[in-house]
């Protein structure tokens, strides 16, 4: 409670924003540019790949999906790297190994080098996509948490949309350089990442959990504005950690062992409720459609009427900036509104578009080629950007920021990096299987089939996922120590809580 303690107590400069984390965060999350941009990039690179390599709609679904099948490896193995070697060094390896891949892939000279580094980048994904979260919430406070965990997800957003105008600018290059530089690209801000992030703090959460509480301290009264906060910060920690008194610590961890122990074979009824709401949200994520929208927009614009391949990528470029600006917003409301407003409103708004998207392109695919209905081209281009949007604004940036701060201490970066897994896995079932499925139902009923199970994550949240905005880390174990009807009843005004009308002594009897 004792950052809760420090709020209420506080005077203005404690609530003051601290710079010196945001930035901390803002550079730990450029990790997650790399992601984005392998993404977007490969959107625009598939439709060279496939004229030079001559490969098929097959071979290009896998080469899409291979890298989240391998991020599923790297995902699962960053959680106990970074217990062992830090957070900051964790980050520092996920840019050199993707460096690694982006140089093989702008150097392949056939599909099977490309497979490879395509397959490289993905370990590098799956390290990126669960440190930098991670890291971002153990360095923020509860004011700005939500904020500065969502910074990953803008930063994807960023990355995607630097790959589409990429895509724009460099397919006027030969057909044999193009798409090769398009994916070697990512292979220079991975460099200079590897090296700059070392001038970074190491989370000071981790080192209290190898014993190491003066240099915690030290970190603390950098991303703190008053040294009183960074001592109520640290007794709070200290106390999740397992520390007895004040000078007495817990032996250091060793590298997160026991950790999958608890969580799967013994878990407490409150990290029960954890693991199910934190791995549902990464569930549900991909499964409201965002992957095929990502990597399959060029087909779905041509779906809908745009002919011409500059057209096409010239309206992936407002794809990218429709993502990157809706996250924007979501950044300034996430601890202002809070995240279960923000997150259900996201799933309206993708029901209906999903809905909208799929009668769009029934319509248009029901019609002779090249005479569909004026108003269902317009309405199959206009819901693509407001899915994006919808999308942008909560279920994106929400399930990030939510999945990494609802884990106790002692199991963030091996939950987190579980979390990312499920995330792999169904982002790869969706763009390894989406090309197949349209084939087999029509791309509209494809997207019925997305609106459909929208729903459904809207349900799963709305009973399995309390609210977490403006509580201390420490605190956040406590709300899932009660179950849905508990809460419930406890957020419901007790009898004697309501104030009954009193009688007028004057009225009529």
């Amino acid at each position: 409670m004792g950052e809760e303690e420090q709020r209420n107590n506080g005077g203005e400069t404690k609530n003051t924003t601290n710079k010196y984390a945001v930035a901390c965060s803002i550079i730990g999350s450029i990790i997650s540019i790399l992601m984005g941009y392998d993404s977007g990039v490969m959107s625009g690179a598939m439709l060279f790949i496939k004229e030079d390599l001559k490969t098929n709609d097959t071979q290009l679904q896998v080469l899409a999906g291979i890298l989240n099948v391998c991020a599923l490896v790297g995902s699962l193995t960053a959680g106990r790297v970074s217990d062992w070697v830090g957070r900051r060094l964790t980050i520092s390896l996920a840019a050199c190994i993707f460096l690694a891949g982006s140089a093989l892939m702008g150097l392949a000279p056939n599909f099977a080098t490309l497979l490879v580094g395509r397959c490289v980048a993905g370990v590098g994904v799956g390290y990126a996509l669960m440190i930098a979260p991670v890291y971002a919430v153990e360095i923020a406070s509860a004011e700005i948490r939500g904020s500065l965990t969502s910074l990953p997800e803008i930063c994807i957003s960023f990355g995607i949309l630097i790959g589409y105008v990429a895509n724009y600018f460099l397919a006027k290059l030969p057909l044999v350089y193009g798409w090769r530089t398009m994916l070697g690209l990512g292979a220079l801000p991975s460099a200079v990442l590897a090296v700059g992030v070392l001038a970074m703090p190491e989370s000071p959460r981790w080192l209290v959990m190898q014993g190491r509480v003066e240099e915690a301290l030290a970190v603390l009264r950098k991303v703190c504005n008053t040294e009183e906060e960074a001592d109520v910060r640290l007794a709070d920690i200290k106390s999740a950690a397992g520390f007895v008194d004040g000078d007495a610590a817990p032996a250091p961890r060793g590298g997160g062992k026991g950790v999958m122990k608890e969580m799967f074979l013994h878990p407490t009824p409150a990290v029960r409720r954890i693991l199910v709401a934190a791995l549902g949200v990464h569930f549900f994520q991909h499964l409201t459609g965002i992957e095929a929208v990502v990597l399959y927009s060029p087909r779905i614009f041509k779906a809908a009427g745009i002919a011409t391949r500059n057209q096409i990528l010239a309206a992936t470029i407002g794809v990218g900036v429709t993502k990157t600006v809706f996250i924007m917003v979501a950044i300034l409301l996430v601890d202002r509104v809070g995240r279960r407003p923000l997150y259900l409103c996201s799933l309206a708004g993708i029901v209906a578009s999903m809905a909208c998207l799929g009668l769009g392109l029934t319509v248009i695919e029901r019609s002779a080629p090249h005479h569909g209905a004026p108003w269902a081209v317009a309405l199959a281009i206009a819901t693509v950007f407001t899915f994006v949007a919808a999308f942008s604004i909560g279920v994106g940036p929400i399930t990030w920021a939510y999945s990494s701060e609802v884990y106790p201490l002692r199991l963030r970066a091996q939950g987190a990096s579980v979390g990312v897994a499920i995330n792999r896995i169904m982002n790869a079932g969706v763009s390894m299987t989406f090309v197949t499925l349209y084939k087999a139902i029509t791309i509209g009923g494809a997207f019925f089939l997305f609106a459909g199970l929208a729903v459904v994550a809207a349900a799963f949240f709305y009973f399995f996922c309390p609210e977490t905005q403006g509580r201390a880390l420490e605190e956040i174990e406590e709300v899932f120590s009660r179950g849905w009807r508990a809460r419930q009843r406890q957020q419901a005004p007790s009898p004697s809580s309501v104030e009954l009308p009193v009688p007028d002594s004057k009225a009529r009897p």
